[in-house]
């Protein structure tokens, strides 16, 4: 993995998280989701940081890891929260930051370690 992709997968670790600390913080519930507009944005922000993120990351590092995390998903879900917001369907946003978000951040988190095992600090 290199410098530029490591860190990414960082920054996409700490947005996870995030995305963690928002529902505990507000509640693990769909409704306080939809009826609360910092909660709202606050994880819509996320997911779309994560996805601008994504895009970021090398070809060669989707290519190697396409078959473990669908990142023109990550990329498109980017796109629709960027440029249709006010017709955004709020359960997929919901279910995306419930279930997608958590094995995002546990696949960023493995391969994280796999390359800190791999390159040790060094990283070109």
């Amino acid at each position: 993995m290199n410098k530029g992709d490591r860190e990414r997968l960082l920054h996409i670790c700490r947005y996870c998280i995030d995305i963690g600390d928002f529902i505990q913080r507000f509640g693990n519930e769909f409704n306080n989701f939809i009826n609360d507009r910092a909660y709202m944005n606050a994880v819509c922000m996320s997911v779309l940081q994560i996805g601008e993120l994504a895009n970021g990351l090398s070809e060669e590092f989707r290519e190697e890891t396409k078959g473990q995390m669908p990142w023109g998903m990550i990329r498109g879900m980017r796109n629709w929260l960027a440029h249709a917001y006010s017709s955004m369907d709020e359960s997929i946003i919901w279910e995306t930051a419930t279930n997608d978000i958590p094995s995002l951040l546990e696949f960023c988190e493995k391969q994280l370690e796999k390359d800190q095992v791999t390159h040790g600090t060094d990283h070109d």
